[in-house]
């Protein structure tokens, strides 16, 4: 008798702010739960030094400085199958130390929202000293953040993790900035599934016009939308959408950042 054994494992694919007018409307085709709670999956955890300059340039999500744009500490780099060219920044995973006891800290997890790239070094092996190499799931956590879930002797270690919903506070923002006709906006501070699959804008004298992914969450259009109040209107990798009215004023400008409707989380 044959048994035949079928494991599916799913992983999701994954500062002035001006007061905005908006509104809401969630998608009316999608049915899909928001990133609900995924199963425990094996993965390794490494850490960097206060002193790492990452936080600051902000990775290969393009948030630039973490601190400045909300995200703090409770961040991470993933290795190449987890990163998922980018398309998983915003999104959120809970993250617990296992196996290793002497290390762990008993009943803790962390919650990070992925805002970098751990990319691989083909001199070592997966198991050796490239963490970040396929096949591995790896997260580089800031050392503020390991150390809520193991001593930091720990170094390379065991963990657990699994997506799940992140939760912001205030409206997702967009940060507009380019050059004449050329508009690049970065979404951040997204809630529900956190990571963008689709983005639209529309000006007071245009219809919606779909935008393209430069990198992480960097979207853009070439169209003359200067001297409009500008809309936006982005879905999540959950199929939920969401449109926010007049989020930028008429007046404004490349370089500000605006907040517009929040999805639920």
């Amino acid at each position: 008798m044959l048994l035949q054994l079928l494991l599916t494992v799913t992983l999701c694919s994954t500062f002035s702010l001006a007061h905005s007018h908006y509104n809401w409307s969630p998608s009316s085709s999608s049915t899909a739960a928001a990133a609900q709670p995924s199963e425990w999956l094996p993965g390794r955890a490494t850490y960097y030094a206060p002193a790492d300059p990452r936080d600051v340039v902000g990775g290969a999500c393009g948030y630039g400085d973490l601190e400045r744009s909300g995200y703090g500490k409770s961040t991470a780099g993933l290795s190449t199958v987890l990163f998922e060219k980018g398309q998983i920044c915003g999104a959120c995973f809970e993250v617990r130390c296992v196996e290793e006891l002497r290390w762990c800290i008993p009943g803790t997890s962390i919650i990070v929202t992925a805002t970098n790239f751990c990319a691989p070094n083909y001199g070592f092996e997966p198991d050796g000293g490239g963490h970040c190499n396929p096949p591995n799931a790896h997260f580089v956590l800031p050392i503020e953040a390991f150390e809520k879930i193991a001593i930091w002797k720990a170094s390379n270690m065991p963990v657990q993790y699994r997506r799940i919903k992140c939760r912001k506070g205030g409206g997702v923002r967009f940060t507009i900035n380019g050059a004449g006709i050329f508009l690049s906006v970065l979404i951040s501070n997204v809630a529900g599934a956190g990571d963008i699959v689709a983005a639209k804008v529309k000006g007071s004298r245009t219809g919606w016009l779909p935008m393209g992914r430069i990198w992480g969450q960097n979207w853009h259009i070439s169209a003359d939308l200067k001297n409009q109040p500008l809309s936006f209107e982005i879905t999540s990798s959950d199929g939920v959408t969401l449109t926010s009215y007049n989020v930028a004023p008429k007046i404004w400008n490349f370089g500000q950042t605006f907040q517009g409707k929040q999805f639920e989380s």
